[in-house]
């Protein structure tokens, strides 16, 4: 059955914005983060466009996206989340490897015979990896590792963090018998060369975020949501539309009211500042969103009940407009889309 929500995927941007990374990689492969469903675009089509035009490396964050994505047999398949006992059956048949995070999670791997895994160091962003007093203790002693990591706190912004991180990185690194190393999200690749090690895991810029003001006009939009409109109504001077009566019609206003809401994650935050595209015009959203429909201006149209519309989904616009990030428009893009192509 026909949806009333279309999300069209643009696979050239998509390539483009991968060798567009891969370039300023450097030296350093460039993989792609893959995790969330492919920030909500579809992994198997993300990991299937990307792996054709030469990625090598791909993250999920859980065993079950790894599994999901099995029957691709997709190179360097890596699970960022590292392994728990329920998760040994499957990270022992190979499909991926493992990142140990937690000096439990390596002594698991050993113990249950893993061969290679990925190993990551926290050097300041207190969320997952292991640290210094871990590896003093042997922690990773006698493991394979093929890659060493940690991540950056403030990769987005120009802060001694970043420096700082990199430093103790370098510093834990010493003595660490990894193959490769890796540093940098897509906000790092920007940073430049001394961020690049051996590789790279952009995620956001892949799917046409900006992080970074270096990545404005090297990245381009890929994720294109469309609504169908359901009605058009004539809404008269004083009326108001939506829930709390939060705008008012100033003059006879047509209004469309569309199959998008924020249970599609088109949030709340695009109330009476979101807008939709038609033949090059933009069209306000007038009052709230709400779960299923949202309504615009669309005075001064031909457009009808049946008609398609764009939603301005340029990410660094869209996130100043509703107060979201970047991260959260594209992975709350929900399941009642029908993807494209």
């Amino acid at each position: 059955m026909d949806a009333p929500l279309r999300l069209r995927r643009d696979p050239n941007a998509l390539v483009a914005n991968w060798r567009a990374l891969a370039r300023m990689s450097g030296g350093a492969d460039c993989g792609a983060a893959i995790k969330a469903d492919g920030y909500g675009l579809g992994a198997a089509w993300v990991a299937t466009m990307l792996a054709a035009a030469g990625a090598r490396t791909f993250f999920v964050a859980t065993w079950a996206e790894a599994a999901a994505l099995a029957p691709l047999g997709l190179p360097g398949l890596t699970v960022l989340h590292g392994v728990r006992d329920e998760d040994l059956p499957l990270a022992l048949s190979g499909v991926a490897t493992p990142v140990l995070n937690t000096g439990r999670q390596a002594a698991r791997w050993k113990a249950a015979g893993g061969g290679a895994c990925h190993v990551m160091l926290d050097t300041g962003i207190n969320r997952l990896g292991l640290g210094a007093p871990d590896l003093a203790r042997g922690a990773i002693d006698g493991l394979a590792i093929d890659v060493l990591m940690s991540h950056l706190a403030s990769a987005d912004e120009d802060s001694p963090l970043n420096s700082d991180q990199r430093g103790r990185f370098v510093a834990m690194a010493e003595g660490v018998a990894a193959k490769r190393m890796s540093l940098a999200n897509s906000a790092a690749v920007a940073l430049g060369p001394d961020y690049a090690f051996d590789l790279t895991r952009p995620g956001l810029a892949l799917y046409g975020g900006v992080p970074r003001a270096e990545l404005a006009g090297v990245v381009a939009q890929v994720a294109f949501p469309q609504a169908q409109v359901l009605q058009r109504r004539r809404v008269l001077a004083g009326e108001t539309v939506g829930y709390n009566a939060t705008w008012l019609a100033p003059a006879d206003t047509d209004v469309a009211i569309l199959n998008i809401g924020y249970a599609d994650g088109y949030w709340r935050g695009f109330s009476g500042r979101g807008r939709a595209l038609h033949d090059g015009a933009a069209l306000p959203v007038l009052g709230r969103v709400s779960m299923d429909l949202t309504a615009v201006d669309v005075t001064g149209t031909s457009i009808a009940e049946g008609d398609w519309l764009d939603i301005d989904y340029d990410l660094p616009r869209a996130s100043a407009a509703s107060g979201m990030s970047q991260y959260e428009l594209l992975t709350g893009l929900g399941g009642r889309f029908e993807r494209t192509p």
